[in-house]
């Protein structure tokens, strides 16, 4: 079965308040989520110094664990404990604004996500991508791109794909969501080189089957945290 995904971007506009979420996060929300069997949770910062906004990737085995999530949260007293100093912040100065979310279906071509042998080295990178599509047939068909061979493509020239997942609801809809990663910044840029000169690249972008799939790209150059498990 293919697993789903969360992705949450937490709006956070200053670095004190960055620090104030991340320290909440290591020490009380990805022990609660380690409790209820949630792991190979990544929590990331934007590479770009102007953007503190943190990054969260959450797996999730099924949808109903996804719909529970908030209430398991709320019955777990060690969690509601260590949170209390987090939940009596005061309202007109909260660590961060708002909470951009997203649910994705894991594709047939990458049903699980895939672990890197390199998510223990410091100066792993990765690249979230959201590739939005002007209507849900243009979406379906980039999915299909990917599970034809584009996924395939990516593992075989070392781009390093972690998760893909088709956003079953979000911002920015219709959109997929993957990310990709490598061991450090060279050998990323390194492997999107040899991805795009590839021939199996350049057989494959041009098909008309999959022309006109993709409206627009967002990118997000990420580096995970000390405590992330991605």
């Amino acid at each position: 079965m293919p697993e789903f995904y969360e992705i949450r971007i937490y709006r956070v506009f200053d670095f004190e308040k960055q620090e104030r979420l991340e320290a909440w996060m290591r020490d009380s929300l990805l022990p609660a989520l380690g409790r209820l069997g949630i792991n190979n949770v990544g929590v990331f910062r934007n590479q770009d110094p102007n953007d503190h906004s943190q990054f969260m990737v959450i797996p999730h085995p099924s949808l109903d664990q996804f719909s529970q999530l908030n209430l398991k949260l709320a019955e777990d007293t060690v969690f509601t404990k260590s949170s209390e100093q987090w939940f009596d912040q005061e309202m007109k100065d909260p660590a961060y604004q708002r909470v951009d979310s997203w649910i994705t279906q894991a594709f047939d071509s990458i049903p699980k996500m895939e672990l890197p042998a390199y998510k223990a080295n410091p100066d792993r990178v990765y690249e979230l991508r959201l590739y939005e599509s002007h209507n849900i047939d243009s979406a379906r068909r980039k999915v299909k791109m990917f599970d034809d061979g584009e996924t395939q493509l990516m593992r075989d020239t070392k781009l390093g794909p972690i998760f893909f997942g088709r956003t079953l609801a979000g911002p920015d809809s219709p959109n997929l969501i993957y990310m990709i990663g490598a061991e450090n910044e060279a050998a990323h840029k390194a492997h999107w080189q040899a991805f795009i000169s590839s021939d199996g690249w350049k057989g494959m972008k041009d098909l008309p089957e999959f022309a006109d799939t993709v409206s627009k790209i967002q990118k997000w150059q990420l580096k995970p945290t000390r405590f992330s498990q991605l």
